[in-house]
């Protein structure tokens, strides 16, 4: 509440005629379709969902500007994903040589497919896509010096944002699932308002684009805490560490070909210090054989120093589950293809598959989507878990490979 009474504050004081104001957004319609039956109790079959997210810009005077973007979702089987949140709300002031954003805001860092390591400003929005693409709005001041040398950003995140869980009713889910309304643990007195800060590098030399980080902070990447209630009945509660990280990410553009690294050195939680890397490139077809459309051939290896064949009936026994059990990608490679059409619908197909070469448990994922008319779109994904019950993550998920159409209209 403190904090939007300052924002009101702050733009008040912008309050002077606009030079530009537009007002846009979606509304979305969603069904989720699951062929087996849910292998919990408590659990829904399939899902329908409503979603809207406007977005209001107004802009003043030497290009200060103001973008606010609230979203609200409606779910018939999961009321953790029922939720209103403020995407962004965010101040801008752009100067010669620097800018500073004050509000709620986004920021994406990463260049690979299969995961976005050095991408930690923002928690992921769990319930809205297990790949983790989707995040909550982030409390920050952002500091962005622009030189001939390159960018530097400095964040101060005065407020940590939780990361969402299905509920007992949705799918996708540990069992027991992880039950926020018990709280959540905090290595830090200060819990959520413990002040995180971040820094950030980047250029671009020729054709290639780095990028260095570093965050210390409250981690995005919750441990679990197994706990019992008063009839004692066992709940998974999330428990964020301290951490320091350490980011690379790199880009490289040479023809057709697009080679791609991301890699990460944490210290700080319990279940020790650790590296991981994302690692390949994107090779692009084009020519007469394809007809104005192009092919992109995806290759990817992650690897992750932690240990992952763990069992894990004995992590909770110890009272303590890794942070390991955010991602099942510890071994793994990604083959993956990319067909743009390149038509006036912007349709456009990515299907990719990751294989465990450990326990050869595997993953495949569809993205479809293609523009009806000016105001309309329709986007196609589709999960499939194989092998699951050889991996000590995707065992959870055994059951619950799906499909979701969604119906998304612009304003």
């Amino acid at each position: 509440m403190k904090f939007a009474i300052y924002l009101l504050a702050i733009l008040i004081a912008f309050s002077r005629p606009a030079m530009a104001a537009g007002l846009g957004g979606w509304i979305e319609l969603e069904g989720r379709y699951f062929p087996d039956s849910p292998p919990y109790e408590g659990q829904r079959q399939n899902s329908v969902s409503v979603a809207i997210q406007p977005e209001l810009y107004q802009e003043w005077a030497g290009g200060r500007s103001f973008t606010f973007v609230p979203f609200y979702r409606y779910d018939s089987a999961d009321n953790q994903r029922t939720r209103f949140d403020i995407r962004e709300a965010m101040l801008l002031w752009p100067k010669k040589n620097y800018e500073l954003r004050v509000g709620i805001g986004k920021v994406f860092w990463g260049v690979t497919e299969a995961s976005h390591l050095v991408d930690v400003i923002n928690q992921t929005d769990l319930v809205e896509s297990i790949g983790g693409e989707e995040k909550l709005g982030q409390p920050m001041a952002n500091f962005t010096l622009l030189t001939d040398q390159g960018t530097l950003d400095f964040f101060a995140l005065p407020y940590f944002r939780e990361r969402t869980f299905p509920g007992r009713g949705g799918r996708l889910r540990f069992d027991p699932f992880i039950d926020t309304g018990r709280g959540a643990a905090y290595e830090s007195e200060d819990k959520e308002r413990h002040v995180d800060y971040a820094l950030r590098y980047s250029n671009t030399i020729g054709s290639l684009d780095i990028g260095v980080s570093h965050f210390y902070g409250t981690t995005r990447d919750p441990a679990y805490l197994p706990e019992f209630d008063n009839n004692g009945n066992l709940g998974i509660i999330p428990f964020y560490e301290i951490i320091n990280q350490t980011g690379l990410d790199l880009q490289y553009v040479s023809e057709a070909w697009l080679w791609k690294l991301e890699t990460i050195y944490r210290s700080g939680q319990a279940d020790g210090n650790f590296y991981a890397v994302d690692a390949g490139f994107e090779y692009t077809f084009s020519g007469p054989g394809l007809r104005g459309k192009d092919l992109g051939l995806i290759v990817e290896y992650l690897y992750d120093s932690r240990d992952y064949d763990l069992d894990i009936n004995a992590l909770v026994a110890s009272g303590y589950v890794s942070s390991r059990f955010n991602t099942f990608l510890n071994n793994d490679y990604l083959i993956g293809l990319r067909l743009a059409f390149n038509d006036m619908a912007s349709s456009e197909i990515l299907a990719g598959f990751i294989q465990d070469i450990d326990n050869h448990s595997s993953v495949f994922q569809l993205e479809a989507s293609r523009r009806i008319g000016d105001r309309w779109k329709v986007k196609l994904d589709a999960y499939v878990f194989m092998d699951a019950g050889k991996d000590p993550l995707l065992d959870f998920l055994r059951k619950d490979s799906f499909v979701q159409l969604a119906l998304k209209y612009y304003f």
